[in-house]
């Protein structure tokens, strides 16, 4: 059994954190789909920067909208929901097979609207309109004022990806936030296995902020502790799940219908060099968990991965005591946690700001697409 095979039987569900018009066209999605167990697909706004403004796969659509006269924060929607639309049909087949738990794309609402409640409700309806497709997540952030959004789409029965989780804290929220829109949902009759959810719990974003102060600090007991905070947080935040999703409130649910809003490791490429390309993959295998990576990592994954059963709910205890170790040695994690949530969003909006920017000099002088000979 090949690795990828491997944390597929361990009940990891690979998803790629990917995806761009190039990928599309040349079926390089349906054929890591195929041979590499891939059953999802994530997108985030600095995805979509990147693949929009390299290479030509986008400029047919882009001179159709010039020409349209279509401004900039509707053409960012037209070309992020074609491609995300496209990906669906691509993965509807897993979708079906697995009954609606995998096959899943998701597309971020605008990263500028993650601290208003009412306009992200609003942009997470437009998205799920434009769309149009049962497999699709609109990503929402986790942000203290996106909680209300989150509850209000599950109610109204649109599949949502939590995204931009860093503390433990917050995720108790966020699982809240989805056992109270899920009881809406139910309130109003809905099907309530039609509506998927999966909470993006973030991993390397907080061995680098934590590394960075541990360094600070300076001591051999702080150097220790160096690479251990990010796969301890997480480590806790799957105990977490499991306390929530044992609970009778959630029992009651799962009679009606509902499925658990799974957690998803996201941020899973290696940022120091010094750490193993695959540690934040093989150190968080445990059952009905996701993992989205970057292909680099799903390569590194595929050739020289070591997956073991389980390497979660067996290290509990000792993760605590990393975080208390950090506590110790005077590394605050409500800071830490904080500063990476603003960071994160900050990060996202830029991504989004230079894209519109940059697509709007090119909408300007985008060149009409040719219809052939010109007449009198």
């Amino acid at each position: 059994m090949n690795a990828l095979s491997a944390l597929s039987e361990a009940g990891v569900s690979i998803w790629l954190d990917d995806l761009s018009r190039e990928r599309l066209v040349s079926g390089s999605l349906a054929r890591l789909a195929e041979h590499d167990h891939v059953v999802g697909v994530t997108t985030n706004p600095t995805i979509f920067a990147k693949a929009i403004t390299h290479g030509e796969a986008y400029d047919g659509q882009i001179g159709d909208l010039a020409v349209r006269a279509v401004e900039a924060g509707e053409a960012l929607r037209a070309l992020t929901t074609f491609d995300v639309r496209w990906a669906c049909d691509v993965l509807r087949p897993i979708y079906d097979a697995t009954d609606g738990v995998d096959g899943r794309v998701s597309i971020e609402v605008d990263p500028r609207l993650a601290h208003d409640t009412a306009a992200t409700l609003a942009e997470a309806r437009a998205l799920w309109w434009l769309v149009d497709r049962p497999n699709l997540f609109i990503k929402i952030p986790a942000a203290r004022q996106g909680l209300g959004a989150i509850a209000a789409c599950l109610a109204e029965g649109i599949s949502i990806n939590v995204t931009l989780i860093f503390s433990l804290s917050r995720y108790d929220q966020v699982m809240n936030a989805f056992l109270d829109g899920m009881e809406g949902a139910r309130a109003a009759g809905r099907e309530l296995s039609a509506i998927g959810s999966v909470a993006s719990f973030f991993v390397s974003r907080v061995d680098s902020e934590v590394d960075a102060r541990l360094d600070k600090a300076g001591s051999a007991r702080a150097a220790d502790l160096r690479g251990r905070a990010a796969i301890a947080n997480a480590r806790l935040a799957y105990q977490h799940y499991e306390r929530v999703f044992s609970s009778s409130r959630w029992k009651a649910l799962q009679g009606a219908g509902a499925r658990p809003q799974r957690p998803l490791w996201a941020s899973t490429s290696a940022k120091d060099p010094a750490y193993p390309d695959t540690r934040y993959v093989v150190d968080l295998v445990a059952p009905g968990v996701v993992n989205t990576m970057p292909e680099a990592t799903l390569r590194a994954v595929a050739d020289h991965g070591q997956v073991p059963a389980d390497s979660v709910r067996s290290g509990y205890s000792d993760a605590q005591r990393v975080l208390d170790g950090l506590r110790a040695v005077g590394v605050d994690y409500d800071d830490v946690v904080q500063a990476l949530e603003d960071e994160g969003v900050e990060k996202f909006e830029a991504s989004w700001e230079r894209l519109a920017e940059q697509l709007s000099d090119t909408l300007s002088t985008a060149r009409p697409p040719q219809t052939g000979a010109d007449h009198d």
